[in-house]
């Protein structure tokens, strides 16, 4: 059997191979920085435990499965108060008790879900029913 454009089909074949390695070769070694979610907030800074609903290392990976727990205890049970390991009570509110201390979305929820590759104009759809917070820029 002999090719007759067997030439072509090769540059073919190495162009086609090029493009579409391109991204694995272009970005490597390049990895975004992780993000550096700021507590700096006024609430946070007069606490003097500084201490979340969760430990942070649960808070980082499972924020938003807290969040759905919370809101089907609220909505389906009609339950609002949270107890934690600790033995504090939290209220079960994105408003009312998370977003009272991280009360700034850009830099603390924002820098993390852009990281995680949450696409522009995708938020979660917390903000669906809640209000964000205001800030001040």
């Amino acid at each position: 059997m002999k090719l007759y454009d067997g030439k072509y089909i090769l540059v073919g074949l190495v162009i086609f191979i090029v493009l579409a390695t391109f991204p694995v070769w272009f970005n490597h070694g390049k990895a975004a920085p992780p993000p550096d979610p700021k507590l700096d907030t006024p609430v946070i800074s007069q606490m003097l435990n500084k201490q979340c609903v969760l430990p942070k290392e649960a808070m980082i990976t499972g924020h938003m499965q807290l969040l759905n727990d919370w809101r089907t205890q609220v909505v389906r049970n009609g339950k609002r108060m949270y107890v934690a390991s600790d033995g504090k009570t939290y209220e079960m509110s994105l408003q009312n008790e998370c977003m009272k201390c991280h009360s700034n979305k850009s830099q603390f929820c924002d820098q993390c879900h852009n990281y995680a590759g949450l696409q522009k104009g995708a938020d979660p759809y917390c903000w669906d029913c809640h209000i964000p917070p205001k800030e001040n820029k």
